[in-house]
Formats: C-alpha cells, sequence, structure tokens
C-alpha cells in the first residue's frame, strides 16, 4: 500500500472544470494559433507580431520597459529580439544616456512589415470578437486588466491566491465550487 495523498477524482474534474490558470492557458494557446496562422503569409508569430507592435513609439523604447508591457523577462526578450534583429526589422542599441540600457527600434523594414500586419490583425480579432456575446470581449479585457495589473486594470497585478486559506491551499482536497462532473 502506498504512503502518497491521494487526490479524489471529484476535486481533479473541479480543477478541471474551474481553475481560471488552466482556461486562461487554454484559451491563450487557442489565441495564439489562431493569430499565428493568420499572420503566417508574413513570417511573422503573434508574439513576434505583439513585439513589433510595442515598439511602435514617438522614441525607441529601453528593454526594461518593453518587458514589462510584454510581462517577459529580459532573457526571453533578448532572445526574442534576436530573430527580427536579423531580419533587419529592428535594432538594439545602447542608451547614449545610461550604458547599460538597450533601445529598441523599428527599422523601415520593419514598419512596413507591422504595416501590413496590422489589417490582418484587425480581420482575425473582428472574426474572433464575433464568437463572443455582445459586450463579452470588453469584460474580458477589463477582467484580464485586472488580474495582470494592467495600466487600465487599477489593481496591482496579483502576487498570491486569494481566497484560499495556507492550511486549505497544502490540502487541495476541499472543493469551493460544486463540481461538474
Amino acid at each position: 500500500m502506498s504512503n502518497r495523498a491521494k487526490i479524489s477524482r471529484e476535486t481533479t474534474l473541479l480543477v478541471r472544470d474551474c481553475c481560471l490558470c488552466l482556461h486562461v492557458q487554454r484559451a491563450a494557446r487557442t489565441l495564439a494559433r489562431w493569430f499565428d496562422e493568420a499572420l503566417r503569409s508574413l513570417g511573422l508569430t503573434n508574439g513576434q507580431f505583439s513585439l513589433l507592435m510595442s515598439l511602435n513609439r514617438p522614441t525607441p523604447p529601453a528593454m526594461a520597459d518593453v518587458a514589462s508591457l510584454l510581462a517577459m523577462d529580459r532573457t526571453t526578450l533578448t532572445a526574442a529580439l534576436k530573430p527580427l534583429e536579423r531580419r533587419g526589422l529592428l535594432t538594439v542599441a545602447t542608451d547614449p544616456a545610461d550604458r547599460r540600457s538597450r533601445l529598441i527600434a523599428l527599422t523601415p523594414k520593419g514598419m512596413r512589415l507591422l504595416t501590413r500586419a496590422v489589417p490582418i490583425w484587425q480581420r482575425t480579432h473582428q472574426e474572433i470578437e464575433r464568437l463572443l456575446p455582445a459586450g463579452a470581449p470588453n469584460r474580458l479585457r477589463s477582467n484580464l486588466r485586472v488580474l495582470s495589473g494592467g495600466s487600465r486594470g487599477g489593481a496591482e497585478p496579483m502576487r498570491q491566491p486569494i481566497g484560499i486559506s495556507t492550511q486549505r491551499s497544502r490540502k487541495l482536497l476541499v472543493p469551493d465550487f460544486p463540481s461538474r462532473a
């Protein structure tokens, strides 16, 4: 007989049906595939599109600012920049005001590609929004901003689980929601 703790099937189904993290991850992967397919003809992924779009500013942003906006660490951002830089879509340069900092700028070639990508993004976005009930896209955006601490969300990002005591989080056996078996 095993000494391992057991988690009930009911709890497994509860997590499957109620876990916000699981549902957001699944939705994010689905949306990513949808936009990846739409942008494929331009040789872009959805992440590359977002990265290029984040550089569309009057002055080149610092790497730290872009990493923060995209919720990436700097190492991941550096890796994401390299293929775009090799394609001549952006430049990374030392900030003359702070030699420790790097500034990222779209090149004219990057701006031309981004200009071609925006209508594709708009069409794809409209298709996806049409699948959702009236008002749902704005509610979803608002709710996601609250969770991520976005600038218009008005809340700090969640750093700890809420509504779960330390004792209960250790057990993970007592469901908060009715089971949807």
